[in-house]
């Protein structure tokens, strides 16, 4: 496949860096990124690059200060670029404030006899490989919280290791979600070679937690709720699907929220307290949040 590298260069990187990244990774069609000391690279199919619309993002991004961006562009030959991504994918090690630790690895990368949970990712591009903050959060939230015997909803699920997680924690089932071909296959082949016999995962999004999945997943309604719930998005669908997931969110149930900076947490905690959720706790890493929120009921 045929890339367009887009090499952009900010006047402030902090926090601009994140959000662009935020906007192209999530809005649209850009699948990595490097960061540069003063901006970033962004990769692109050659296909599906929209000059326009690169320019009004970064439009929309100058509008929160005096910041300046500017870009230029390149063609990259044709050559299999999830290899050359591979050959730069690094291990990580999460250390939770419970004093768990999860060794996130490739196929290529060697176990460690110190890490409470070793999960195996095979690097294809999906978000979820341990290297972004808010996954960091999540799966330190998901090491540090009893979860077995838990029914599980992972939304967004990417490379499906969160969900990894949760059922090498005992969950009793765990259904992943992501609208995202390639993450829904990238998730399938990781929960097969982790041997996550209890996990199903499905491509769409939140509307079919109001279609009949419900009644695929389960013959009586109340087993068709789940006890947790996690989603690792972004800011704007966790706003908008917040209500589709807490309909069937069983009563006393937990919904893991991030993807989104400390900054929009009151927005997400105000969403949370209309649906009866309350905040129990909250976890931030190099300005990203986690959310820990619980049914009143």
């Amino acid at each position: 496949m045929r890339y367009t590298e887009v090499t952009i260069t900010l006047s402030e990187t902090d926090p601009y860096r994140d959000l662009l990244i935020d906007a192209l990774g999530n809005e649209g069609p850009y699948d990595s990124f490097v960061e540069t000391p003063d901006g970033l690279k962004a990769y692109v199919p050659t296909e599906q690059y929209d000059e326009a619309w690169l320019k009004s993002q970064l439009e929309e991004l100058s509008q929160f200060s005096i910041l300046n961006c500017q870009f230029s562009i390149s063609d990259l030959p044709d050559k299999n670029w999830n290899e050359e991504w591979e050959k730069q994918h690094q291990p990580v090690l999460v250390e939770t404030p419970g004093g768990k630790r999860i060794w996130v690895r490739a196929p290529f990368h060697a176990e460690r006899d110190d890490a409470d949970y070793q999960i195996e990712i095979e690097p294809k591009m999906s978000f979820g490989t341990a290297h972004h903050p808010t996954t960091c959060l999540m799966l330190s939230f998901i090491a540090d919280m009893p979860v077995k015997g838990l029914r599980v909803l992972d939304m967004g699920c990417g490379t499906a290791i969160l969900a990894i997680l949760a059922s090498m924690r005992g969950a009793a089932t765990v259904e992943a979600i992501d609208v995202d071909e390639w993450a829904y296959r990238n998730a399938l082949e990781n929960i097969d070679r982790n041997h996550c016999t209890n996990i199903h995962c499905h491509l769409g999004d939140a509307t079919l937690l109001n279609s009949q999945f419900s009644k695929r997943v389960s013959r009586t309604p109340a087993n068709s709720q789940f006890n947790l719930v996690i989603a690792n998005i972004n800011r704007n669908i966790l706003l908008r699907d917040m209500e589709a997931y807490t309909s069937v969110l069983r009563p006393g149930g937990t919904i893991l929220f991030s993807g989104f900076y400390t900054a929009d947490i009151p927005a997400l905690v105000a969403k949370a307290e209309t649906l009866d959720l309350t905040l129990s706790d909250t976890r931030t890493r190099d300005g990203w949040a986690a959310i820990k929120v619980n049914n009143k009921h």
